[in-house]
């Protein structure tokens, strides 16, 4: 079959809530992947991060077929022998106290907003069933109806009402805007560290520290979500690190399955945590033993093979190479790590119509929020391939797709 059947087969049968690029993808290798008609391509979308670790990572593909071979589920009405050792490794790993094992991103968001509300009843003495929870403008953590019922995009909102009440909506990078919104009535901020669907919003130097203080002084829980951010895409574990804070909760998912299972958690402190007992939240599937050996895998490639700081040292590259590019319809050039993007002013025309040249030359990348493309290698990325990735950048860059 070709490209165009299985297109066609997606288009007569399939929901239409996506607009992919018109590549169908058969084969992964690290940066690399190969279509249905053999082409190669380099993935400079990572899956939204979720392939950190590179694409069919040997490692964790060899942990997956001897879990799957042993034991793969058994709800959490039993123990088993692999989420024990997930929670120890995880904690040391993220200086953390407890963990909360879910499987997507979106459940991570709304265990969180489950378990802050809970605190905010049991420990601030918030009046029952008026938790308050601040989030920023332009943010994306899902796609559920509470999440959506806090989204400043109307793509995501538009035809899904009623929404979910309880969120309180301030700018991004703002923290006088925090320290102004927060009531007897809030429990938590909810918070990107860069906000990556956005495209990629770096906020001010020192905010992440201004947000911690303001937090703590205001008995606020701090809530950062760390699901593209996190498992070293920004050249740190966690982005927070860059600014030498911790959070009080903190979100992960993608890389930490290497993208070959859904895996989440929430990372917390012991007070909070604590407020969760037996019956009051759950998941069947969430920490079951084939997850959890996925991603013990996972975690340990990332450190043992030096990918955190591969990430920091190439993305740092990329970066000024990004930034040599002369164009002046290019409006800014940003990143952290390996996530970055360019921004065109609208004159350009719009970000996709380079995505498809890119693609057109062998480089898959993603447009957002119209103007912005996104660019995330998987981790793994070798100085060589950066600078193949810049050539071809630049070639596109260079004038208007036509």
């Amino acid at each position: 079959m070709k490209a165009v059947d299985f297109i066609e087969m997606e288009e007569q049968f399939g929901a239409h809530n996506y607009k992919p690029l018109d590549v169908v993808l058969t084969r992964g290798e690290r940066v690399w992947v190969w279509d249905v008609e053999g082409r190669r391509y380099m993935d400079c979308l990572s899956a939204y991060s979720a392939v950190n670790q590179g694409h069919c990572h040997p490692v964790i593909r060899q942990a997956m077929m001897d879990q799957a071979a042993r034991l793969t589920l058994t709800s959490r009405a039993f123990r088993n022998d692999q989420l024990g050792l997930l929670y120890r490794e995880l904690c040391q790993l993220t200086r953390s106290h407890k963990v909360l094992p879910m499987n997507s991103g979106a459940e991570a968001v709304e265990s969180a907003i489950k378990t802050v509300r809970k605190w905010g009843y049991q420990h601030k003495g918030v009046p029952e069933d008026r938790a308050e929870i601040i989030v920023c403008a332009n943010n994306f953590h899902g796609r559920t109806i509470t999440i959506v019922s806090f989204s400043t995009d109307p793509a995501a909102r538009g035809g899904f009402g009623p929404f979910t009440p309880g969120f309180k909506i301030i700018p991004f990078g703002d923290a006088a805007a925090l320290e102004d919104a927060i009531t007897d009535r809030t429990v938590a901020f909810l918070v990107e560290p860069i906000q990556g669907e956005a495209g990629v919003i770096i906020p001010p130097e020192g905010y992440l520290r201004q947000v911690r203080e303001i937090c703590t002084r205001r008995n606020v829980i701090l809530i950062l979500d760390e699901i593209q951010t996190g498992l070293g895409r920004t050249g740190k574990i966690l982005a927070e690190e860059h600014e030498g804070i911790e959070a009080d909760l903190t979100l992960i998912g993608k890389a930490l399955s290497g993208g070959f299972y859904p895996v989440s958690a929430v990372l917390s402190n012991s007070e909070v945590m604590e407020v969760l007992k037996p019956g009051e939240h759950g998941s069947t599937f969430g920490g079951n033993p084939l997850a959890c050996a996925v991603a013990r895998t996972a975690l340990r490639v990332l450190v043992e093979e030096g990918m955190v700081a591969n990430a920091a040292e190439m993305g740092a590259r990329f970066l000024d190479g990004l930034r040599r590019i002369d164009n002046p319809l290019i409006k800014e050039v940003r990143g952290r790590g390996l996530m970055l993007a360019v921004e065109f002013f609208p004159e350009a025309g719009g970000a996709r119509p380079y995505c498809l040249a890119l693609k057109d030359r062998g480089l898959l990348c993603k447009d957002t929020h119209t103007d912005t493309i996104r660019l995330a290698p998987p981790l793994v990325i070798t100085r060589q391939e950066v600078d193949w990735a810049l050539e071809q950048i630049a070639a596109v860059l260079a004038a208007p797709p036509s």
